[in-house]
């Protein structure tokens, strides 16, 4: 490898780094929306040179996560509540779908992990931490919707969880008490899961529950 073709992979390296703790910021909110992105600033907390963090953040506003003001420079984007409630809408469809097809194919030892994950929410609570609530939130759902036999329902899926985390979305932050009423659907989920209800029942509980967060997050925002 040429001493050309060394740098370009170092410089590479270190711009992926630097792309990862940036998203990393914003997707945890220590960059806030409209938070001013100071390249010089961030170069210097990473340790890095300007240049692999100018390229993290052409990457970034490639996503929609940053975007350029005129005489103010990059910045963190905004949340869009419009794409954020088509994002929940489609959500609570094509989960609430995939949730009670894989219902029947879930064994005890899921069950077992997703009520685990469940306690550790409860726990959560005492000294609530949205991002980490949330982090927990989507590891309980990937194990009651994973095991959905459908490749294209589960694709969607996925989909839907990329959409709400390119939107930064810790509905929690603004709705904490509906933690605690999600804990408390969490449970009755596996309940019926473990019961063998039907798909209907478990699909439109599924549904409700997605719903529900939607819901309380809509009438904060009004």
């Amino acid at each position: 490898m040429t001493e050309t073709a060394v740098g370009s992979a170092a410089v590479g390296s270190k711009s992926q780094q630097a792309y990862e703790a940036v998203k990393a910021r914003i997707v945890e909110g220590t960059y806030t929306p409209g938070y001013r992105l100071v390249l010089a600033k961030i170069a210097e907390d990473l340790g890095f040179s300007v240049v692999p963090v100018r390229e993290a953040i052409r990457r970034l506003e490639a996503e929609g996560l940053v975007t350029f003001e005129r005489n103010v420079g990059a910045t963190v984007s905004g949340i869009d509540p419009t794409e954020y409630l088509y994002t929940m809408q489609t959500l609570s469809i094509v989960e609430g779908a995939a949730t009670a097809l894989s219902a029947p194919l879930i064994d005890s030892v899921a069950i077992a992990r997703a009520r685990a994950v469940n306690e550790e929410m409860r726990e959560c609570l005492k000294h609530f931490d949205p991002v980490r609530f949330t982090a927990l939130n989507q590891d309980f759902h990937s194990v009651l919707f994973e095991y959905c036999p459908n490749p294209h329902i589960l694709d969607l899926v996925h989909r839907g969880w990329n959409r709400l985390a390119s939107l930064r979305s810790s509905t929690f932050r603004f709705v904490p008490n509906r933690a605690h009423e999600s804990v408390r659907e969490h449970e009755a989920l596996l309940e019926l899961i473990e019961s063998g209800a039907d798909a209907e029942t478990i699909e439109k509980a599924a549904r409700h529950h997605r719903a529900a967060t939607l819901d309380a997050y809509l009438a904060k925002a009004t």
